[in-house]
């Protein structure tokens, strides 16, 4: 599981920082998210202190190499990326549209990682069984 566990750091370096950016500078991020409306900073700054606490625990998953997290990281990112696009289509707001790709762009990486990581270690071992 190399390639995965690799993927999950493009999940922490960027939970992490924006977690961070949306706790101390919520509006000015959510400008440079391309926003094209006002939000008051409070409902930033929570998302924020969510988004850093989740990068912890895939810190955690990373630094331990807990493979058995790593499909549900997946699942989480496939319900949380249609909804986000769902946010998208309802508001309008670019913002939603980037945070959409964002996450696709990882849950695309991480699930080839892990389809590939399987696929890799089922044919080790079928070669091992086969070499009894």
């Amino acid at each position: 599981m190399n390639r995965t566990y690799l993927s999950l750091y493009y999940l922490a370096g960027y939970l992490i920082p924006v977690g961070l950016s949306l706790m101390f500078f919520p509006l000015q991020l959510i400008k440079l998210l391309f926003s094209n409306r006002q939000y008051d900073d409070m409902f930033p700054r929570l998302v924020g202190v969510l988004l850093l606490s989740l990068g912890i625990i895939i810190v955690q998953i990373i630094r331990l190499k807990l493979e058995v997290l790593y499909p549900t990281t997946l699942i989480v990112r496939s319900i949380i990326t249609p909804t986000l696009f769902c946010v998208y289509l309802y508001s309008g707001d670019p913002l939603f549209l980037v945070m959409t790709g964002v996450l696709a762009f990882g849950l695309i990486l991480t699930g080839t990682c892990y389809i590939l990581d399987r696929s890799e270690k089922a044919k080790a071992s079928g070669a091992r069984a086969g070499g009894r």
